[in-house]
Formats: C-alpha cells, structure tokens, sequence
C-alpha cells in the first residue's frame, strides 16, 4: 500500500513504516496526525487517484519529532558589479512515521 499525500504545499508518496520530513506541523512528539489531502492511493491492485483528493482516503501517522533542516547558503553574484550577498535559510520541520493508509 501507498499514497500521495500533499502537505505544506508539497507532495509525499509515503508507505506504513516510512518517516517523512514535512513543514512544521503544530502537534507535540507522540501525537497522532491525520493526512486528509490523499491525491492518490494504492492497495497493491487498484490505483485510485483523486480530482483533486480521493474521497475517503486517509493517511495517519506518529510525529517522532520536531527539529530544522540543514542549513542551505545562497550566495548571489554579479561579476563586474561589485555585488555579492550571502544568505542562508534552515526549514523549520516535523518528522513523521506513516502508520496507515487507508483506501
């Protein structure tokens, strides 16, 4: 079994068992989570994909925990100009064991 879950404006395709790193989700290490934005679904056989969201499709999972992402630099560069300017960006994430998914 399988699914493509949206969350935070991104796509997962996620599986019972797996852990994801999706956007900061307001919820505490421990607590349940419920995916209801199942843009498909699979039950090894059939493949259900939604228009947008298959209705009745759920996908929940435990959230292991809350931390940030590695620290990505940007550096821009204009040659000739004298332009230089560095920048840098650590996304805020929650971890996520998937636990089921439901057709």
């Amino acid at each position: 079994m399988y699914a493509v879950i949206e969350s935070g404006s991104k796509q997962y395709r996620v599986e019972p068992g797996m852990v994801v790193e999706v956007d900061r989700l307001s919820a505490n290490p421990g607590e349940e989570v419920v995916f209801d934005r199942v843009l498909l679904a699979s039950d090894g056989r059939d493949v259900s994909i939604g228009t947008p969201v298959v209705d009745g499709a759920r996908v929940t999972g435990e959230v292991v925990g809350q931390h940030r992402s590695r620290k990505i630099v940007v550096f821009k560069y204009k040659p000739k100009q004298r332009y230089r300017v560095r920048g840098s960006q650590r996304r805020a994430v929650t971890r996520v064991r998937i636990t089921g998914v439901s057709v």
